[in-house]
Formats: structure tokens, C-alpha cells, sequence
């Protein structure tokens, strides 16, 4: 089972469609065809790593598998085309919704289904060790799943290690007319270990200024030029008041709307930093109930997913969610481990018993680990959600176009998804009085400060990060892109347009970030609450998903399900800001100054200052109209009004 990659925080040092005739992958729907053996091939249960020249040889026969046969349900093909009517502005169906109830009874796997796939896996020699509405869970030896799925496991080499995977696609009977949507866990890529005992908060870390209170307040004139002026120093965090007034909050404020956020584990301090966040930087308090979780029994894979990273993602993601949204409701879905398994779960959880109108999610991996199996199960539970009214929003990545972390160009997953808004990132600069100013495409590079302080060392420097975005090597062009995408990204695979990712942006520069506040670890052993500023699409995915909030309740309280028909819908309109790389003129470069603490704590280990250039995204721009670093744009003035009934 793939390991989901914790989003960089890149604000510290430690960090983070559909045409009916496309096919289908497009649709989300088994990808299968039958055999001359009467058996149905599950074509996307093949990894793509799982190569020839990959090839070490078969699996030795003491090769123990634990897999999920995920259920298609009673007409998955039924499922992705009511997702996409309903979702899409022009449909007749558009915003009919159903019930969780109407959903499962429409779409969802029967008991005849449920009992007939899981008589075929025991009689198989495979032992049952799960069951629900959504799959069952296996476990065998070699040969058991060999014989089950019709497939040999092999060896095979990935990123210098050493993995099982099956040789050829899985299949199943045809007898079982469909019911099997895919099976994931017949690769074992990576390894997990399993504790059940969460870890303190990470080690603190702070910034050390100076800072300026809005963008440009706070000149460094006393450090080298760049680009024709004096650069101002950083931010020291921008606040709620000044992101609503950036993308257009108004009076709304989130009401009888709930969001709900997805990380893996939970921080144990979470309702505790948040109220005191709150107070201290002016956010509404939170009502008794407003903020909720729903956790798992046990959690697993602690090492492995650095469990305590994941506290500061809650807590940034909770925090900027009622930062924006003050009235909304927040329910945070904690996964028992950054595995897609655990988090497909939770997202399950969301939809199974609606428990929000908006899902929030500051994680993913590179494309190139993603499996088709497992991107299957994730689209049945996104057109699941749409069914319901229930948006999914991702983060795009904090690596550009992925290039300079893993040596290849590639999107992140599951923002990849034709079924999920992908969030990419801006740098934003909010001045006097709480007034834009403008935003570039997040994309940075770093100079050092000479030694003797006289210069910037080869501006505009090396590249640092920036908003993730590109085309999909997966995904086909979904139809709410067409006529807004240009030929330009759709095709830059070849002649086949291609997903491209992101569809909307809101601020992620950590030099432009959020102040956040959480409980961490000191140097003493002690934990406290600490505030400092943050970045990364992880800040982007919460304050999109919070502004779609205040869009719904512009909206009258009706759930905008799925969003991306109706954001590219609005495309071009006053809804948008359309943000460049360049909002002061092509040429003009922009730059802000960072002090940091070598220590990444306090003074006792000296200063690194350091000019950071934007605008600059690996080999993405951000450019006038739609572009593969912003998308549409940001939020304007008119966006949530645009959600108004006859309001657009």
C-alpha cells in the first residue's frame, strides 16, 4: 500500500470532465474486460513501476499478501455520469442531490454482492479478515492470491528498493458480473511498521524577524539593494482579518456550513491551540460543539509517517479554516496512518454518514507512486461525494513541477483526480488597511547575504519550492477544462489532452503565509503554545475550502458538491483574480527579505538572511488566463457573490 507523502511545511525549516465517451479511466469506473478463461480483467491492478526492466524474478513462496477488494456496487458506470449531471451547471440534474441513504441504495454493493464475492475469495484459499459497504479485506500466501486473481507476483525494483507486484492485471470471475471495482495491496510498496502510541508535538521552531505587519511596511534599508530597490522584510504572519478581505469574505461567514478536514492522526492539543488562537488574533470564538472529531480506534505506521508532523497539518488547516470561515462547522476526520488505505477510510467515514458539505485535504504523493488501483477507489468515493454534494479539495503539491525532488516532471495525486479541485499557490501581498495589492504565482528562489553583507549572492538564486502543477500523465482531459485549458499544458504529453492541474489558488508563499499556533516542544523538554508563520498548498487547500463556504452560504445555504464545473464556469469574470508572475510589469521581479535563526529557535546560533525572489515556479509560470501554477486565479471581490441565487 502506497505511503501518502506528508506535505511539506514550507513555511520552516522542517516545512509542507468527464465526456461519456472518454473511456473508462475518465469515468472512474472499472477499468475491465473479460477474458477467454470467463474471468474479468481488472486492468488498473497493475502498478505502473511493475516493469520488465524492472523485473528481479519471482516472489519467494513464504510471500504474504493483505489486500482490499473494493466493491463497484450496483452500477458503477450509473454512479460517474449522475456525479458528473449533477455536478455540472448545464445539466438538468444539476444539484439534485441524494442522501447518503439514496446513494447506497442507488449505487452501493448489495448483501447477494458482498456474500457472493466473499464466498468466491474464501473458497479461493484466501482468509476474510474485513467486510463493510465499500470492501473486503483479505489475506493469504503466494499461491492463494495467485490462484484468486489469476496473476503471478514478482519481484520488482522501485526507487533502490525491492517490491512485490502482480506480473499481469488481477482478475475475478465474470461470474461476479462486475461486482469487483479493483483490488488494492497486491504490491507491497513500502513496507509499514505499526505502534499504537502517538509521539509528542515535533521540536519548536520560530522565525526571528523583523518582520513587517503588511506587505512593504517594514523596508530593510540597511541590507544591499535588489531589482532597483530596497526589498521589505517578510511578513510576520498574515491573519483571518486580512485573508477575507483578500479574497472577498464580505459579511459571510461560513454558517450552517460544515468542512470537513482530512490528515493522518490528531493532535491531542488541537481543540485547546485553536481557542487560544483564536483569542489572540481576533477570530470569533468557537460556539461548544462548533469543532468535532472523529477519530480511529487505534493508529498504525507512527515511524514511518512521522506521526507528529501531521499535528502541525491539522492545526494549520483547522485554524485557517475558522480564520476565514468564523461560523463554519468543522469536523476533523482523523486516518489512523498516512496509508491511502487508512485515509480512504476516513474519507469514507465523510461520505458514508455526510458528515460535511466540504472536505479539506493538505496531502498526496507524486504521480509517478500512484497505482490505478488505488486512484479507482479514490474516485468511487469522490463521485460518491458529488452524488451527495460533498466537494473534495487538495493541495497541489509544494515542488513545482516535482522536478528538483524526484528528477521528474510530474503532478501530485490524488489532486490529480478529474473528480477533486486541485488548490495551487500564490504569493500574496496585503497592504495598509487590509487592501490587495497583488498575487504572484507561488514560486521561489533563495540568496544568501554575502559575507560581508554588501550583496545578494547570484540573484535570483537557486530554486526553493513552490506551488505544485503541470499535466497529468494519468488523467484524461476532464470536460470542465476544455476551451479554458490551452493545447499548450492539455497536450504537453503528446497529442491525447491530459489533465491539468491546479483548477484555483489562494496564498501559499510561506514568506506571504499564515500565522498559525500550536502546541510544541522545547528545548527543555516542556510543550507550550508557540505561534510562527506558515506556508505550503497545505495553507491554500483549508482557505480555498473555507472560502467555499462562504460561498454556500451565499448560495443559501445549498452545498456546491463537486466545484470544478462551476469554477471554470466562472473563469475570465470578475470572480477571479488572474494572477502572473510578473503583477508589476513583465521584468519587474519582486523580492522579500528572511532572518531566520540558524537554530531554527533563538539567537544563540547566529542569523541567516536570505533575499527570496517570486514569481520563479521550476519550469511553471503563471500567466495571464488560465496557467499550470494558479489555475483559474485566486478568489476576487465577486467570487462568493457570484454563488448568489441569479447572481451569476
Amino acid at each position: 500500500m502506497k505511503l501518502v507523502r506528508h506535505r511539506t511545511r514550507a513555511g520552516l525549516a522542517v516545512a509542507a470532465t468527464l465526456p461519456l465517451v472518454a473511456g473508462a479511466l475518465a469515468m472512474g469506473v472499472p477499468t475491465a474486460q473479460a477474458d477467454s478463461n470467463n474471468r474479468q480483467v481488472l486492468t488498473n491492478t497493475k502498478p505502473l513501476w511493475a516493469t520488465a526492466r524492472a523485473d528481479h524474478g519471482t516472489a519467494a513462496g513464504s510471500t504474504t499478501v493483505n489486500a482490499r477488494v473494493y466493491l463497484a456496487g450496483k452500477d458503477a458506470k450509473g454512479l460517474a455520469d449522475y456525479a458528473r449531471a449533477v455536478s455540472d451547471p448545464t445539466s438538468a440534474s444539476y444539484g439534485k442531490y441524494l442522501t447518503a441513504k439514496q446513494v447506497q441504495e442507488r449505487f452501493g454493493s448489495t448483501k447477494q454482492q458482498i456474500a457472493e464475492v466473499t464466498a468466491w475469495l474464501k473458497n479461493s484459499g484466501l482468509t476474510v479478515t474485513g467486510s463493510n459497504q465499500h470492501y473486503i479485506s483479505v489475506s493469504g500466501g503466494k499461491s492463494a492470491v495467485e490462484k484468486a486473481f489469476n496473476t503471478e507476483l514478482r519481484n520488482y525494483s522501485k526507487d533502490g528498493q525491492i517490491y512485490h507486484a502482480p506480473a499481469q492485471a488481477a482478475s475475478v470471475p465474470a461470474s461476479l458480473d462486475g461486482a469487483v471495482l479493483t483490488i488494492t495491496g497486491l504490491d507491497n510498496a513500502p513496507k509499514q511498521s505499526k505502534h499504537d502510541d502517538l509521539p509528542p508535538p515535533e521540536a519548536v521552531a520560530r522565525q526571528a524577524g523583523p518582520f513587517s505587519s503588511y506587505y512593504g511596511s517594514n523596508v530593510a534599508k540597511g541590507l544591499p539593494k535588489a531589482y532597483g530597490g530596497s526589498a521589505p522584510y517578510v511578513i510576520k504572519g498574515y491573519t483571518g482579518k486580512q485573508l477575507r478581505a483578500a479574497y472577498g469574505a464580505k459579511g459571510y461567514t461560513g454558517k450552517g456550513v460544515t468542512v470537513a478536514i482530512t490528515d493522518a492522526y490528531a493532535s491531542p492539543y488541537i481543540a485547546k491551540d485553536a481557542a487560544e488562537y483564536a483569542k489572540r488574533n481576533g477570530d470569533a470564538a468557537y460556539r461548544t460543539g462548533q469543532f468535532s472529531q472523529v477519530l480511529p480506534t487505534a493508529y498504525n505506521s507512527i515511524d514511518t509517517c512521522k506521526a507528529a508532523g501531521w499535528y502541525g497539518e491539522e492545526t494549520l488547516d483547522v485554524e485557517a479554516v475558522h480564520a476565514v470561515a468564523p461560523a463554519a462547522d468543522i469536523v476533523y476526520a482523523g486516518a489512523a496512518s498516512c496509508n491511502d488505505a487508512d485515509l480512504l477510510d476516513s474519507l469514507n467515514k465523510v461520505v458514508d454518514n455526510r458528515l460535511a458539505d466540504i472536505v479539506s485535504n493538505s496531502w498526496g504523493d507524486v504521480e509517478a507512486n500512484e497505482t490505478p488501483d488505488v486512484a479507482a477507489a479514490y474516485d468511487q468515493v469522490f463521485q460518491q461525494g458529488a452524488v451527495e454534494g460533498i466537494g473534495f479539495y487538495f493541495s497541489s503539491g509544494d515542488n513545482g513541477d516535482e522536478v528538483a525532488n524526484t528528477g521528474t516532471k510530474q503532478v501530485d495525486t490524488p489532486a490529480n483526480s478529474a473528480w477533486a479541485t486541485a488548490v495551487g499557490g500564490t504569493s500574496l501581498a496585503m497592504g495598509k488597511g487590509d487592501k490587495y495589492q497583488w498575487e504572484t504565482g507561488w514560486g521561489t528562489t533563495k540568496s544568501l547575504l554575502s559575507a560581508d553583507g554588501k550583496n545578494w549572492a547570484a540573484l535570483p538564486g537557486n530554486y526553493l519550492y513552490g506551488a505544485g502543477g503541470g499535466t497529468s500523465k494519468l488523467t484524461p482531459q476532464p470536460f470542465y477544462q476544455r476551451g479554458v485549458v490551452p493545447d499548450t499544458l492539455s497536450k504537453q504529453n503528446g497529442a491525447t489532452p491530459q489533465r491539468v492541474v491546479p483548477d484555483i489558488s489562494a496564498v501559499a508563499d510561506p514568506s506571504t503565509g499564515f500565522l498559525v499556533g500550536q502546541s510544541q516542544t522545547f528545548p527543555d523538554g516542556s510543550v507550550k503554545y508557540s505561534e510562527y508563520r506558515i506556508g505550503g498548498t497545505s495553507l491554500a487547500a483549508p482557505v480555498i475550502s473555507a472560502i467555499q463556504a462562504l460561498a454556500q452560504q451565499a448560495r443559501g445555504g445549498v452545498p456546491i458538491g463537486f466545484a470544478n464545473p462551476g469554477i471554470y464556469d466562472r473563469f475570465g469574470t470578475s470572480a477571479y483574480h488572474d494572477v502572473t508572475d510578473h503583477p508589476l510589469g513583465q521584468g519587474q521581479s519582486i523580492a522579500d527579505v528572511r532572518v531566520d535563526f540558524k537554530n531554527g529557535f533563538d539567537a544563540k546560533g547566529g542569523f541567516i538572511t536570505s533575499l527570496r525572489t517570486l514569481g520563479h515556479d521550476s519550469s511553471l509560470n503563471a500567466t495571464s488566463g488560465y496557467d499550470n501554477v494558479t489555475g483559474v486565479g485566486s478568489p476576487a471581490d465577486g467570487y462568493v457573490d457570484s454563488y448568489r441565487p441569479h447572481g451569476h
